[in-house]
């Protein structure tokens, strides 16, 4: 039986309950500092680009995103599909985050939830999963049956699979196309893998959105130039980018964000190019958003 380091007893934290607090926190920052270098393997890079550009193709044929997971794997998952909507200005169909027990997971555990095969599997079929989907399954412990259940579901409707864990050979990684193991060794507190794991799980699913959104020509430079100005934080920094990308004074950027109806990747076309908003429009549209490709082709 293959012993999971999610499980096991850190060393290194053995008295941490003797610790004075400044030792404590020192320890934990020490532990932490672990995660970030397990992410930069190679072997694990490289396997997360294949997950990438899956996503990416998938996206391309009209296809969806899900995050599948329980207690804090999910609510991690949730959490990033729920970013992509204000930060890329996607649809909240195209990324989405499942969790193990429903909405009310969020904030309370829910008895024996993650416990359920069938429980990931139905929460896939009633959104339609369909060929050109991608189903990101996620457990710290790679041994979750809500996250196997739901995978299992997705490689028999055609869907593309990846599974995240931190684990070496993770039950999920077999039930999955493609594997990441991101093995951060053994918790501050044993098997709270709401702390190390969960950090990794959280720079992963960065990676993955970010990456995928840049590749969909959501990013101009390192601009987020399909953010949705949902409030007054959001508008200003729509207007910021429209000067970041064009070089303009406040002002200007001002009116081109409302003669753009609000969309910096549109004012950029329409300052850059010193063209109409329905030029600017056309050209984006002809160039799969990507602003430049839309330039280049209006030179």
């Amino acid at each position: 039986m293959i012993k999971r380091t999610t499980e096991m007893r850190n060393p290194e934290t053995t008295h941490i309950d003797e610790m004075s607090t400044q030792q404590i926190l020192t320890t934990i920052n020490r532990e932490d500092q672990q995660v970030p270098r397990a992410i930069s393997e190679p072997a694990l890079l490289a396997e997360l680009a294949k997950i990438v550009d899956a996503v990416v193709n998938g996206f391309k044929q009209g296809g969806r995103l899900f995050y599948i997971g329980a207690g804090t794997s999910g609510r991690l998952g949730v959490l990033d599909a729920a970013e992509c909507v204000p930060t890329f200005g996607t649809d909240p169909e195209m990324v989405q985050g499942l969790i193990a027990g429903g909405d009310r997971a969020m904030t309370e555990a829910v008895e024996g939830a993650e416990d359920s095969v069938e429980g990931g599997r139905a929460d896939l079929v009633a959104r339609n999963l369909s060929q050109h989907d991608f189903v990101l399954g996620i457990a710290a412990s790679g041994t979750t049956p809500y996250v196997i259940g739901g995978l299992d579901y997705a490689r028999e409707v055609g869907a593309g699979t990846g599974a995240l864990s931190c684990n070496h050979q993770a039950l999920i990684s077999e039930h999955a196309e493609f594997a990441i193991e991101a093995v951060v060794g053994p918790e501050v507190v044993t098997g709270s893998t709401r702390m190390k794991s969960g950090t990794a799980e959280k720079l992963i699913l960065n990676m993955i959105s970010t990456s995928t959104m840049i590749k969909l020509g959501k990013v101009y430079g390192n601009l987020m130039v399909d953010v949705k100005p949902t409030n007054l934080k959001l508008i200003d920094r729509s207007k910021r980018i429209i000067q970041d990308a064009t070089g303009v004074d406040r002002a200007t950027a001002e009116k081109y964000f409302e003669l753009s109806q609000q969309q910096p990747k549109t004012a950029i076309v329409m300052i850059n190019a010193e063209v109409d908003y329905e030029t600017a429009v056309a050209a984006l549209a002809k160039n799969n958003g990507f602003i430049a490709a839309a330039l280049k082709d209006l030179r």
